[in-house]
C-alpha cells in the first residue's frame, strides 16, 4: 500500500513511460492496493525499466523462465494422462491467474502484481505433483515443500544460479500461497484463494472426464450453495469474494460459501486425491524419485554443471542440490532419466 503523491497524481513533464504508469496507479487503484513505486524492492538493487513497473517486470521474468516452461510437463491431478484435455500444472497456473486477475481488477488492486504471483506460485512443484513432493519431503535433508522450493527457484536456481531477482512482494506471494499462508499484500491473498478455487473446481472437471466421479455424486450440501456446474461454482465463489472484500483491507468470503468450498475440497481429497484408481500409479512415481535421488547422490558428476556449481562454488549441500535437480524435472524427463540410470539397454552391435 502506498500514499498519494503530494502532487495528487498530476504528471510532470519528461516522465518515463514507467513513471507515468506508476502515477496513474494512484488515480485508478484502491488505496489498499500495492503500488509499484512503493515496492519493498529486490535483494540485488538494479536500475528500473523505463517502460515496465516493477511487478510487470517480475511477471515477464517468470514467463520467460525455464521453470515456467517446464510446468507444461508436470502433473496436476492425473499422472501423464493420455487424453488431450486433462490439465497440467501449466494450465492450472493459467487458470489461477485468470481467476485472480478477475478478482483483483474488480477490486481495483494491482493486476501486474497479482498476475506475477499467480504465474509463479507453482514454480517449485515436482514431477508427478504432490506424489513427487511427498517423496522429496521424505528424503531431502530438512524436508521439501513446493512453496518454499518456488522461492528457491526464483532466488537461486534460475539463470545458472543467479535467480530472477524478483521483488519481495512477489516472492512473499509465492511463499505464502498455501492454505496456511498469509501473504503481506491483498494481491497475494487473492492468488491464495484463486489457487484453491481453481484446483477444487477444475480438478472436479478432470475427475468427471476421467470417470472418477460424476456431477451427481457431489454432495447436495455443497452444490446447493455453490452451484451444479463448473461455471456456476466459479461464478458463485468469485462474486462472493468480490462482494465481501470490496472497500476492505482484506480478502474475504461469506461463511456459507467458505464452508461449502472447504467442504468440497475435503470431499475431493476423499473421492479423488486419495482414490486408488486415480492415484494408483503414485507409489511407483514416489519410488522412482527416491531411487533417482540415491543414484544422483552416488553419481553427482552426472548433474548439469550449473547444479554442480551450487555445491562446489556456493557450498550448497550435495543432497540439497540433487533435490533441486529432481524437483525441476518434468514427468517425462524423470521417467527418461530413470530409464537411463536403472533400465539396462540391449546390445546394439551387429
Amino acid at each position: 500500500m502506498g500514499a498519494m503523491p503530494e502532487n495528487g497524481g498530476i504528471m510532470k513533464p519528461n516522465l518515463t513511460t514507467r513513471e507515468k504508469q506508476e502515477k496513474r496507479e494512484y488515480v485508478l487503484l484502491s488505496p489498499y492496493a500495492a503500488f509499484s513505486d512503493s515496492s519493498l524492492g529486490r535483494d540485488n538493487p538494479e536500475a528500473p525499466c523505463d517502460i515496465r513497473p516493477a511487478y510487470q517486470r517480475d511477471r515477464d521474468r517468470i514467463v520467460h523462465s525455464k521453470a515456467f516452461r517446464r510446468l507444461k510437463g508436470k502433473t496436476q491431478v492425473f499422472l501423464a494422462p493420455e487424453g488431450d484435455h486433462y490439465r497440467t500444472r501449466l494450465t492450472h497456473t493459467l487458470e489461477v491467474s485468470q481467476i485472480a486477475r478477475t478478482i483483483a481488477k474488480t477490486l481495483m488492486l494491482n493486476e501486474d502484481l497479482t498476475e506475477a504471483i499467480a504465474l509463479g506460485h507453482d514454480l517449485g512443484h515436482t514431477p508427478f505433483g504432490h506424489a513427487g513432493e511427498r517423496a522429496l519431503n521424505r528424503i531431502c535433508p530438512g524436508g521439501f515443500s513446493h512453496h518454499e522450493q518456488g522461492v528457491r527457484v526464483v532466488e537461486i536456481l534460475e539463470k545458472q544460479g543467479r535467480g530472477l531477482n524478483l521483488t519481495k512482494e512477489v516472492r512473499d506471494g509465492i511463499l505464502n500461497h498455501q492454505t496456511s499462508g498469509r501473504p503481506m499484500t491483498l494481491e497475494g491473498r487473492v492468488v491464495r484463494l484463486a489457487d484453491k478455487i481453481a484446483y477444487v473446481n477444475h480438478d472436479i472437471d478432470d475427475a468427471i472426464r476421467g470417470h472418477i466421479i460424476s456431477e451427481e455424486t457431489i454432495p447436495e450440501k455443497f452444490t446447493s450453495v455453490l452451484g451444479h456446474s463448473l461455471a456456476e461454482r466459479l461464478n458463485t465463489i468469485v462474486h462472493d469474494i468480490i462482494q465481501h472484500s470490496e472497500g476492505k483491507d482484506d480478502i474475504l468470503m461469506s461463511e456459507e460459501v467458505e464452508v461449502a468450498m472447504m467442504g468440497l475440497r475435503k470431499h475431493m481429497f476423499e473421492s479423488v486425491y486419495t482414490n486408488p484408481i486415480a492415484k494408483g500409479q503414485e507409489k511407483k512415481a514416489e519410488k522412482m524419485l527416491e531411487q533417482l535421488f540415491e543414484y544422483y547422490n552416488e553419481h553427482f558428476e552426472l548433474l548439469p554443471e550449473e547444479f554442480r556449481a551450487l555445491h562446489y562454488v556456493k557450498n550448497e549441500s550435495q543432497e540439497r542440490v540433487v533435490c533441486d535437480y529432481i524437483a525441476g524435472m518434468t514427468d517425462s524427463y524423470a521417467i527418461l532419466k530413470y530409464h537411463e540410470a536403472m533400465v539396462p539397454t540391449t546390445w546394439s552391435v551387429i
